[in-house]
């Protein structure tokens, strides 16, 4: 660590860094920051800048309230603006003064559930898909307008917002995120970046890094780009796919090529924990009252808990990979998580879902073969996800899972914060009950 701390502060002097940016995340995944000089960040790196974490939301009480943030070197990327000025950003773990992890740090959270892995000889890897909304920008008591009318794949003049995209690839190629694809997706306005296979803390950072560097770019084009779950009726919503193995002594621990699907017991009985512990996980890999207007049928986002290899509406899909491909290329995808969620915390759950099923040795079911799509068809499904956050909390609040791997701190901050929003959310009068109420009755 000390040799990449002397080559952070050496990059800084030699590419004439005007300023640093320390990062962070709230409980809820939004991204914090601290500005400091460069002549500041060797002292940074070794004493942690002191903050009060009482007016950050999920972190300390009044009375217990200071905490260090401590810059992690192996975050650091440049980041060169469009008028030619080179910034910096660094990631940094939440301690307490003591030095000892904070516990309502979720960057620590998925820290320590990557170290439980580590203990069991695997290293977690993680490649999202990330899907999101251009809108235009203006009064937005009018609704969301989107800005064109092209579906999936299209290369056409209807996608007016490729050039807002291909600029934002630029962008994120430049911080050091490395972009596998991206295209326009399925709905209006609605596109996809994918990003590269990498190790889930590094790939927790690059998700909240995208997320920033997709809205800059779209901002200084003159529109609004949202992670918003499900932005407009009537069009699929934004989800974010997270594709996932394990990996142990430099080996795809999730292929055996003996098995006839290629498969190991280690990966079945990781989709097993999964799939056991969904419920319980979902409040967390999908946090907000709108991430279940996604979560619906008929609209590409799963509703029934099970696993397929073609079935797109099943939770988890095994893809078939690439052709002499498949010691690198054996993977699992997880289909419900959204863009909206915190990615330290929902890749935390997962982790610890998927390991709990390997220690306890879970049989895995057989794979679903009906392709699920329509509402008869969710009724005659054993098991599903909860059909709205309400419910979500209540599975999370029975799961000791979740609150191991949260930690009691960020479990109980994460409850009562879900549920407020829940009761604010059920007070609520809709345009739809205005409409269809007001004069009928």
């Amino acid at each position: 660590m000390e040799q990449r701390q002397d080559y952070v502060l050496r990059t800084v002097e030699e590419r004439r860094v005007r300023l640093v940016r320390l990062w962070f995340t709230d409980v809820l995944g939004q991204l914090k920051s601290v500005a400091i000089s460069p002549v500041e960040l060797d002292a940074a790196f070794s004493e942690g800048v002191q903050f009060d974490g009482s007016a950050i939301d999920g972190f300390s009480r009044v009375q217990e309230s200071d905490v260090l943030a401590r810059p992690d070197a192996n975050s650091f990327q440049l980041m060169p603006t469009e008028d030619g000025e080179v910034t910096a950003r660094v990631f940094c773990d939440i301690s307490n003064l003591d030095g000892t992890p904070f516990e309502g740090d979720p960057r620590q959270v998925l820290r320590r559930n990557l170290a439980a892995a580590a203990d069991a000889g695997f290293e977690f890897m993680c490649a999202p898909e990330v899907e999101f909304f251009y809108l235009a920008s203006g009064d937005d008591s009018t609704g969301p307008k989107p800005l064109d009318e092209a579906g999936y794949f299209d290369l056409t003049a209807n996608d007016t917002n490729s050039d807002v995209r291909r600029r934002t690839i630029q962008r994120l190629e430049a911080t050091g995120i490395p972009v596998e694809y991206s295209f326009h997706e399925d709905a209006p306005s609605q596109h996809e970046i994918d990003l590269r296979y990498n190790d889930a803390l590094a790939m927790a950072d690059n998700v909240m890094a995208l997320r920033m560097i997709v809205r800059e770019v779209a901002m200084a084009s003159g529109i609004h780009a949202t992670f918003m779950p499900k932005p407009i009726e009537g069009v699929q919503g934004s989800g974010m796919h997270t594709h996932l193995s394990l990996w142990s002594a430099d080996a795809n621990a999730f292929h055996d090529p003996e098995a006839s699907d290629g498969l190991s017991a280690i990966a079945r009985s990781f989709i097993a924990g999964v799939l056991t512990h969904a419920g319980e996980l979902t409040a967390v890999t999908n946090q907000l009252v709108n991430s279940y207007k996604r979560l619906v049928a008929g609209y590409e986002a799963p509703v029934n808990i099970s696993w397929a290899h073609n079935d797109r509406t099943a939770l988890v899909r095994v893809p078939v990979p690439k052709r002499n491909k498949e010691a690198q290329g054996t993977r699992i995808e997880y289909r419900s998580i959204d863009p909206a969620c915190n990615p330290y915390l929902a890749f935390s759950v997962l982790l610890a879902a998927g390991l709990k099923g390997i220690s306890e040795g879970y049989e895995l079911e057989d794979e679903s073969t009906a392709f699920l799509l329509d509402e008869s068809a969710r009724h005659q499904t054993p098991g599903l996800l909860p059909a709205n956050l309400a419910s979500a909390l209540d599975e999370m609040e029975r799961s000791e899972l979740v609150r191991a791997s949260l930690g009691e701190h960020i479990f109980e901050w994460f409850l009562r914060n879900k549920r407020a929003e829940w009761a604010a959310y059920r007070t609520h009068v809709s345009s739809f009950e205005l409409d269809r109420y007001l004069r009928a009755w």
